[in-house]
């Protein structure tokens, strides 16, 4: 599943911009990270590529199809979205949560398969001991487990996800970054999200994308692109960057 974001631009007001000029491509089985200072446009980018806002400029085709022009359902099979943590969530279970993800495969008639799928995912999240528990009793970390089952019982092409680690222990954080660029291999699942840790971004994108000033500042493989001038320049912190293993290891001084 190729996608291709061509000069995305977005803005709420005509004096200042969100987003200018944002492109790019992604190869099906590939991960992007989006990094960058808050404020940047990081989550408005997702937001516009999944159709949530409509750019204000550009387009975004995903296997050469214009994303603006799927409808709800088509989109609903294509992308898979996990936003960022929300204490405000509606009360069900965690089976009914991630059963929505079904919907539009099944609409309200549930079927076999819809229901080995999400107990599938119940089992690889280790979810299986909340899987009648209210969403609104469990932590921030539990319930992020539940959105990203909620979007992969989607079964999408395309998994985009906000800060998916911003509630997660060091353990769950490693533990879900695994699980989903594993799946991008098995899958042929491209993976576009956007978080904060460097070095968490270091071990695990095949390519990052940090924005600075609304724009694109610099897009390439975490070891071409994770330098200590970039991160002075980004960030505004001085850091001393070291290649271990293959990957890049980011230590701010002090």
């Amino acid at each position: 599943m190729s996608i291709s974001v061509e000069n995305i631009s977005f803005s709420y007001t005509k004096e200042r911009e969100i987003l200018k000029n944002v492109s790019f491509k992604l190869k099906d089985s590939e991960s992007l990270f989006i990094l960058g200072p808050n404020g940047t446009g990081k989550t408005t980018l997702l937001k516009c590529i999944n159709h949530i806002l409509k750019p204000t400029g550009g387009k975004v085709f995903i296997n050469n199809k214009d994303n603006a022009l799927l409808s709800s359902y088509e989109r609903a099979k294509t992308i898979g979205y996990v936003p960022q943590y929300n204490n405000n969530v509606f009360s069900m279970n965690v089976i009914d949560t991630i059963m929505m993800g079904r919907i539009a495969f099944a609409g309200h008639k549930i079927k076999s398969n819809d229901k080995d799928i999400v107990f599938e995912l119940i089992e690889r999240l280790n979810l299986q001991k909340f899987a009648f528990k209210n969403i609104n009793q469990m932590s921030g970390g539990e319930r992020q487990r539940v959105f990203i089952a909620r979007a992969l019982a989607q079964e999408p092409k395309v998994m985009i996800l906000d800060e998916p680690t911003s509630s997660l222990d060091l353990k769950n954080q490693m533990f879900t970054l695994e699980l989903i660029t594993d799946l991008a291999k098995k899958q042929n699942l491209s993976v576009i999200m956007t978080i904060h840790d460097l070095n968490l971004a270091s071990l695990f994108a095949d390519n990052i994308m940090i924005l600075k000033d609304s724009e694109v500042y610099a897009y390439g493989k975490p070891i071409d692109i994770l330098t200590e001038e970039n991160v002075k320049n980004v960030y505004g912190v001085d850091s001393v960057v070291t290649e271990e293993d293959g990957f890049a290891h980011i230590r701010l001084k002090k």
